[in-house]
């Protein structure tokens, strides 16, 4: 069965164009005008993943983000938001919502299908994917067993979905609202400053016998497991 894709975009022009270079990509489409309806067509049939414009009528990309992430049917439902806000604040906005990754207009069609496929495989891994890697960092799913250049590492059950999320997703900037969202789920009610605690739990572990510090602290927004620098 192909996979289908929900396009929530009222330019008519920009609905055709996806349309065309999804079906040709081997995806089935459904469409949407506002928030309202994509908000009905997501609870008739839950989509393998959403292309969300930023501005729609009635309710807006925002708050469709939101209701998709707060729903437990289909809080794991990719969403790559669409808009032609490209500011920093307006991607930072956008991903705080629940974005899965944020594509700034006008923008090229094979990039877009590119960015799909990888958030699509990051939320349904394939039997293949037993075992995540980062640098000398290996986690293997079915023995849920964590490694460090050879290294066993113990970790507790949060560190380890911490951790876990950081190795599904190099390089990627979360803020705390957002970790919260993805490890702890909306429904539990923690503060912002457990965050904090667990990713020094999850640092200290990992550094243990002295390997570099693979946890990037990004002041004002939050944390990325980025081996860079």
């Amino acid at each position: 069965m192909k996979p289908l894709v929900l396009i929530v975009e009222d330019e008519a022009p920009l609905v055709t164009m996806l349309r065309y270079n999804l079906e040709r990509e081997g995806f089935a489409v459904d469409a949407a005008a506002d928030g309202e309806e994509a908000l009905l067509r997501i609870a008739e049939r839950k989509p393998d993943a959403v292309l969300l414009d930023w501005m729609l009528p009635l309710v807006s990309g925002l708050e469709v983000c939101r209701q998709i992430r707060r729903s437990r049917a289909t809080r794991s439902v990719p969403v790559i938001m669409l808009t032609a806000r490209g500011e920093e604040a307006d991607r930072i906005r956008g991903l705080d919502s629940g974005a899965d990754d944020y594509v700034v207009k006008p923008f090229s069609p094979s990039e877009l299908v590119a960015r799909l496929r990888a958030v699509m495989r990051r939320a349904q891994p394939s039997a293949g994917d037993e075992v995540l890697r980062y640098t000398d960092i290996a986690m293997d799913l079915v023995a849920h067993r964590v490694s460090r250049a050879g290294s066993r590492v113990h970790l507790g059950p949060t560190e380890f979905r911490l951790l876990r999320h950081f190795l599904e997703n190099p390089t990627r900037v979360f803020s705390r609202e957002q970790l919260l969202d993805r490890v702890w789920g909306h429904e539990t009610e923690i503060e912002m400053r457990t965050v904090d605690v667990h990713i020094r739990r999850l640092r200290k572990a990992l550094n243990q016998n002295g390997g570099r510090d693979l946890l990037r602290t990004v002041r004002s927004v939050g944390y990325a497991l980025d081996g860079v620098g």
